[in-house]
């Protein structure tokens, strides 16, 4: 069994949280501060605040984006299906290293906690290989588990994210009255630039909200859990990372604090004593365990994910026999963390899994308006990002901003990332994969052409089917087969008569004349203009077992003899006598469709025949499953 048909609808609102929250409490909040106390002062409570805000967009976004395409390989799989190979060939690799790289971080610090132990137990002088060393032999063993077992149940996540949070909790409430507030003099002593550029450099620690993506396609009622935990787990892990830096720069002394590789537990320490920096070191390696585990496995799908759309090599995707794992994604994830680890220093790593995962953002505030402006009728997202799209231009503008504020190595090793991904779709890419984008949509609506494929509009459809949980009835089995007449220019009802008997007979092995007289007898009864706009002609043919649906379109209106306004919409049903009981069905059908609020204006709409079908499709109402 591969990993999609195991990993089923399953987790909830606090698997969802627990996930998000428990993947940024780690390296952000127990290293990072004092690398970030050195470049901003005591106005790194600022920087982590201004992160959290910057976030925001995202999460919003994103929050969208999993609730229209509930899929494994998250922001991924967004940017592909919304701007394109190109785009997702770069954004998918941008993930596989950002959250590789964030891993990689959590290593270290797990690295350096176990070397401030070690340096306790054993008083002696460690090198930076040596913290290298260690953090490569985690590494190695976080991969082998993972190869071999994936095993990761909610109730330990949710279980070690609680004992977290109450760790942090009580943490801040001891340290509240031991703030001095002196420590808090010259607060912007290093300038608002520096602030600036610290809140980039610490922007990784919100990174884990991008995992949550990667989840989606196993979260129960994605349309609610999905929001709500990100949106939650944002919220209170903010509040925990501000409060917990305030109370650290107000009973830590700066130059202390600045040179610590533990600096949360150097402040429990002054709270509790050894016992203090004990716990909060405990709660820390805890906290880089499942961030590292975590991180690898979800790293490990990007590659996965690719390999199965045909952007890396077929062998990629491949599953270990015996453990039922991607063992070579996760070896290939294991050697470049290991190389990152090695070869980068921790402000380095830090700045370049930053400056990506920012990419990252920006491709996926990007994807929300493409995705809107495309108008395809199969996005449907059941949590739509407020204020748009003012808060994505304001979110794509400030986190170029933060790029700049970088520096040159990762600026630079970015460069050499996207121009690696360019070659690469030109030699690979480009001869395997023809996919419409989204933005294909955008660009085929401006100019009025019509678009030779719409497998991205089927794509969404499927996505929603499954997420929807709506169960294929018969009526939707003739709209996948019927056909469909979309007329341009005004016309005479007997004329689309004349031409839907031609089809018809056909498809039912009936008389062609038959069948036109049977429409204009039954029109001269009585009208079949239902309401304003919408016509259902319904006639009974000759045989058994035969029943048919003709869907018509006429933006421009078709006369009907007995009805005042022009009819734009029709529904033909030609059934033999003994499929009267289903006739009355897929009225009934129909009525429910009809009656939707905006199925007019989405109908008229549609770009085309497969789009006009897709709505049908994707409508709300009762199956009639008997």
């Amino acid at each position: 069994m591969d990993q999609i048909t195991t990993l089923k609808k399953q987790l909830g609102l606090p698997d969802v949280f627990c996930v998000a929250a428990g993947a940024m409490v780690s390296s952000g909040l127990f290293v990072l501060p004092a690398l970030a106390y050195a470049k901003a002062g005591p106005a790194v409570i600022l920087s982590y605040l201004l992160a959290s805000l910057l976030v925001i967009p995202s999460v919003l976004s994103k929050a969208e984006l999993a609730t229209a395409m509930p899929r494994a390989g998250g922001t991924y799989f967004y940017v592909e299906r919304s701007l394109g190979p190109v785009f997702g060939l770069f954004g998918g690799l941008a993930g596989w290293f950002s959250l590789a790289l964030k891993s990689a971080f959590a290593i270290v610090g797990m690295a350096i906690l176990i070397e401030v132990v070690l340096q306790t137990a054993f008083p002696t002088q460690f090198s930076q290989w040596h913290i290298k060393a260690i953090a490569t032999v985690c590494c190695i063993g976080f991969c082998a588990l993972n190869i071999v077992s994936v095993k990761h149940t909610s109730k330990f996540q949710v279980i070690l994210v609680v004992v977290l949070l109450a760790i942090l909790a009580g943490f801040v409430f001891l340290g509240a009255s031991a703030v001095e507030p002196v420590r808090y003099s010259n607060f912007l002593e290093k300038g608002s630039l520096a602030v600036l550029a610290t809140a980039g450099l610490v922007f990784i620690s919100f990174g884990g909200l991008t995992k949550v993506a990667s989840i989606a396609e196993e979260v129960n009622n994605p349309g609610r859990n999905l929001p709500l935990g990100m949106i939650f787990a944002w919220a209170v892990v903010s509040l925990f990372y501000v409060t917990v830096i305030a109370v650290t720069v107000g009973v830590v002394d700066g130059a202390e604090l600045s040179e610590s590789y533990a600096p949360i537990s150097l402040a429990a320490s002054k709270l509790a004593g050894t016992a203090g920096f004990a716990v909060l070191s405990l709660a820390a390696i805890a906290a880089f365990i499942t961030t590292a585990n975590g991180g690898i496995l979800a790293a490990s799908r990007c590659p996965m994910a690719m390999s199965r759309d045909r952007l890396l090599p077929a062998f990629l995707a491949r599953i270990s026999t015996r453990f039922k794992t991607p063992h070579i994604s996760i070896g290939l994830t294991g050697g470049f963390m290991i190389i990152a680890i090695i070869f980068l220093d921790i402000e380095s790593l830090v700045k370049t899994a930053s400056t990506l995962m920012i990419i990252l953002f920006i491709l996926a505030n990007a994807s929300v308006i493409i995705m809107r402006e495309s108008k395809i009728q199969s996005y449907r997202p059941q949590f739509k990002s407020p204020m748009y799209p003012y808060i994505q231009i304001f979110a794509i503008i400030a986190y170029g901003a933060l790029i700049i504020d970088m520096g040159k190595v990762p600026l630079l090793i970015c460069a050499v990332f996207i121009l690696a991904s360019a070659a690469w779709y030109i030699l690979y890419v480009s001869k395997r994969v023809a996919r419409a984008s989204a933005a294909m949509h955008i660009v085929t609506r401006v100019t009025d052409k019509q678009l030779e494929s719409v497998t991205l509009e089927d794509e969404l459809r499927d996505i929603l089917i499954e997420r929807d949980q709506i169960i294929e009835d018969r009526f939707d089995q003739l709209v996948k087969k019927c056909e469909i007449l979309d007329i341009k220019g005004k016309r005479q009802a007997d004329k689309v008569f004349r031409r839907a008997a031609r089809i018809l007979a056909e498809r039912l092995g009936s008389d062609e004349y038959v069948l036109y007289e049977k429409f204009l007898h039954r029109e001269a009864e009585g009208s079949t203009v239902i309401q304003p706009g919408l016509a259902i002609p319904h006639i009974i043919v000759e045989g058994q077992n035969k029943f048919d649906i003709l869907l018509v379109r006429a933006v421009d209106g078709i006369a009907f003899a007995h009805a005042p306004d022009p009819v734009k919409t029709i529904f033909i049903l030609a059934g033999s006598k003994d499929e009267r009981n289903y006739h009355l069905r897929a009225l009934m059908a129909i009525a429910q469709i009809a009656q939707e609020p905006d199925f007019e204006k989405r109908w008229l709409s549609a770009p085309g025949p497969q789009q006009l079908r897709n709505i049908l499709l994707l409508s709300p109402r009762q199956r009639d499953t008997k």
